[in-house]
């Protein structure tokens, strides 16, 4: 059980959980962009796109973040490792 735990707390893995009004990102490396219609993060895999209306972050810590609003389209693009 302790090993479980400590995978939960040292995972790195970028994380996207996608709700109706909501976007919960887990283990971004960086906002690169910050509008009300496009919110883009960098990743450790790529870059994730955001576009919609009246966007905006409600939570933010140092690898996690909540957008909310009306989310019409998300872009996710991978770099080659």
């Amino acid at each position: 059980m302790l090993n479980r735990i400590k995978d939960y707390i040292n995972d790195q893995e970028f994380r996207m959980t996608v709700f109706m009004d909501r976007i919960h990102i887990i283990n971004y490396s960086k906002i690169l962009s910050l509008e009300d219609e496009r919110i883009s993060f960098l990743t450790n895999k790529g870059r994730v796109i955001i576009k919609g209306n009246n966007l905006c972050l409600n939570k933010l810590l140092d690898d996690e973040v909540l957008v909310s609003g009306h989310v019409a389209n998300i872009e996710v693009t991978y770099h080659d490792e």
